[in-house]
Order: structure tokens, then C-alpha cells, then sequence
């Protein structure tokens, strides 16, 4: 869940929200984190530490917090004391990484885009009780629209660093959840690559747009342009959705970005595609009932946006995050299976009704976030040899 630091609230991006002070919202946030009784939390854009800590290690929570250099915020992975044990963690800044893996001369190796400061957070967890464990990653990815290379960029990054580092421990067997605020919708082209469809051609062209280089990698792209905000790098996500890429200019060559093919492959060689949780356990459960479509106990994001039944995405929530400038779905709960192992998803947190959402988040009585909870109760089986 992302928690909306307090940090970022500005009054001018929730115009509609009746509780943007932190005691207004705190509580709110605490009762929601502790309601499912999770087994392992993973939360994002985490600061004021010295209130929220106290409270999940009180209700028996570990923990392991991470921020992006200079960053007032971050993200925290917690998890059962009874339950588990740390088993090895690591910190991936996006920035350092690079995405080429022979240095040609000249061709810088990171190919990114904008120094953004998002960081990938894995923790190993060993099962207290029994010879079994599961890798954790949480991630909160950059937030500006048009940047999405650079979020394709950090989610490939992201999955080699969780695969490397389940090898890096010894745990090749234990299967992995990554989940958090992605910041790239269903219809998404970063979707489509994370769970191994497709890519549209409308997909493509929405892709070809952010091959660009911003001046906090070339600081001598030309000054003077109109900013986008006062600090791009911290996440006033959303306040105009039509928002134009600016200070940067057309990438090179040189500047390593990877070609859309080359992309492509990056995802077909990290192995087999990622598993959505509510993707996968929406559309068993909702197409196992007989009701009408507007019947059906929860809605999805396929029931606003059209998305065929072949494609993954459609049985996201309808929902994730619902602000005054800002209706999306950003977060999510993927799975990478062991390679001997099978994921069964048994439950899924249904969403709020929209109408219960307005006028926007965050609302008394109905969420300390502009993002909403997302919970699934996973059932991890070894596979018969």
C-alpha cells in the first residue's frame, strides 16, 4: 500500500480531501495496515517512521526500511515475527543500474532516462517453522506519465535483481511476490511486457514518445525550459495528467537506451512472465459465478476500460488509487513462481465502490491514502517431480 507521505501532501493536488493533516490521517493508515492481519506488508512512500513503527511492531511485525538517496521517504517490507526470519536483503537503486550487459565503447550502459532516485527493496524470508521461504520485493517506480521507458527500464531491473538475488542466498526454490505502486495502468505497454503479452501496436507508439534523455542525465540539455514542477523528481503524481515531457532532448545512440526489440528480449530472458494476483484469482472467481456482469460482487478495471479476454489486465481492480486529478490503477501484487512450485491465489481484497470513493481521496472514513489497500491471500505448492 502507498501511504501518501506526508511529505508530499499539497493542498493544490487533493483539493476535494477533508483529512491532508498526519494526525487527520495516521490512524486511518494504522487500522488499514493491521485490518487483514497480514502475514507480510509491503508499503510505500514511507516516512514519519517514529509514529508508524511502534504501531506494527506492537502488532508483531519485523521490519526492513529502504529510501532512495537524499529521499524523505521509502519503502518498508514487515513482516510476522512468528512467521519468519530475515534471510538476506537487498537495496536496488535504479539510478546505478545498468541495463547493458557488454560495454561498448562509447554507450553508456545504464541507458536511462532521468535520474530519478526510485529504488527496488527485496528481503528473504525463512519460514520460522518449516524448510520453506519466499523472496519479497516492493518498489515504488517513477511517476511522471510520460516517462515510460523509464519505468519499463526499473521494472526490468527489478525482476533480474529479485532472480539474481534468489540465486545470490541459495533459494532458486522459493518463489517470490513483488508487488507495490508501478505507476503504469493495465492497458499499460509495461503491463503487457511484465506478464508476458504482446505488445500492441497503439502499446508500441505510447512507448516511443519517452526515448529521451532529461538534463539529470545531460546536464547540458538547453536551460531555460518551462519546469514541469518545482522538484520532478518528488511524486506530484497526476496533478495534470497531460503533462509534456520537458528539459530533455531526443536520446542517441550513445545514450544506451534500449531499442524496443532489445526491450522485448530483456523481459523473454528473465524467465517466465510474472503472475498478477488479483488478475489471476479476479477472473477464476468472477468467471466462475453466473450473474450478469453488472451483477457481480466487485468491479474490475475491465468493467471501464476494454481490454479483450485473451490479454491479462482486464480483472485488475476497478481502482487503486482516486483523487480529485487522478482515477488509476497503478499497484499491484505480482507472483514469480519457484520453478517447482505453483501459486494458488485463494482470496483477494475486493475494492471500494466508486461512488464511496468520491470526491477523491484521501476522505475521512474511508482512506488516510490516495491509494487504496490491495490484499491476496496466496497458496504456494511445491509441484510433484
Amino acid at each position: 500500500m502507498s501511504l501518501l507521505a506526508q511529505c508530499l501532501v499539497r493542498r493544490e493536488l487533493f483539493p476535494n480531501s477533508n483529512c491532508l493533516k498526519a494526525v487527520q490521517r495516521e490512524h486511518m493508515l494504522y487500522h488499514e495496515i493491521l485490518l487483514q492481519n497480514a502475514d507480510i506488508l509491503c508499503l510505500q512512500e514511507v516516512d514519519r517512521l517514529e509514529k508508524l513503527l511502534p504501531v506494527i511492531e506492537s502488532a508483531g511485525y519485523a521490519h526492513r526500511y529502504a529510501a532512495g538517496p537524499n529521499k524523505k521517504h521509502g519503502c518498508l517490507i514487515a513482516f510476522k515475527k512468528e512467521l519468519y526470519e530475515e534471510a538476506g536483503s537487498k537495496l536496488i537503486l535504479y539510478d546505478e543500474q545498468k541495463v547493458r550487459t557488454t560495454d561498448e565503447e562509447g554507450v553508456n550502459p545504464h541507458g536511462s532516462t532521468f535520474r530519478t532516485r526510485n529504488i527496488g527493496h527485496i528481503v528473504a524470508l525463512k519460514h520460522t517453522q518449516r524448510d520453506e521461504g519466499v523472496v519479497v520485493a516492493t518498489t515504488h517506480l517513477f511517476w511522471h506519465p510520460k516517462y515510460v521507458y523509464e519505468r519499463a527500464r526499473q521494472v526490468a531491473i527489478l525482476k533480474r535483481e529479485v532472480v539474481q538475488f534468489k540465486h545470490s542466498i541459495g533459494h532458486e526454490d522459493w518463489p517470490c511476490i513483488i508487488s507495490g505502486d508501478f505507476n503504469f495502468t493495465p492497458d499499460d505497454p509495461i503491463y503487457s511486457l511484465v506478464v508476458g503479452d504482446p505488445l500492441l501496436s497503439m502499446q508500441e507508439e505510447r512507448l516511443r514518445p519517452s526515448y529521451v534523455v532529461h538534463s539529470t542525465i545531460d546536464p547540458t540539455v538547453a536551460a531555460g525550459t518551462i519546469e514541469v514542477s518545482k522538484d520532478e523528481n518528488e511524486e506530484a503524481e497526476g496533478a495534470d495528467p497531460d503533462k509534456v515531457i520537458t528539459n530533455a532532448r531526443a536520446a542517441q545512440p550513445a545514450d544506451g537506451l534500449l531499442s524496443l526489440p532489445e526491450l522485448k528480449e530483456i523481459f523473454a530472458n528473465l524467465g517466465p512472465p510474472l503472475k498478477s494476483a488479483y488478475d489471476s484469482g479476479l477472473r477464476e472467481y468472477l468467471g466462475s459465478l453466473e450473474e450478469s456482469r453488472s451483477d457481480l460482487p466487485t468491479r474490475t478495471f475491465g468493467d471501464r476500460v476494454t481490454i479483450p479476454s485473451s490479454r491479462r489486465g482486464g480483472y485488475e481492480p476497478e481502482w487503486s488509487s482516486y483523487t480529485f486529478y487522478w482515477k488509476l490503477v497503478l499497484d499491484y501484487v505480482f507472483i514469480l513462481d519457484a520453478p517447482e512450485g505453483q501459486s494458488t491465489i485463494t482470496g483477494v481484497l475486493s475494492g471500494h465502490r466508486t461512488e464511496d470513493l468520491e470526491p477523491g481521496l484521501p476522505q475521512l472514513g474511508v482512506c488516510g491514502s490516495d491509494h487504496i489497500a490491495l490484499s491476496a491471500e496466496i497458496v504456494f505448492t511445491r509441484t510433484q517431480k
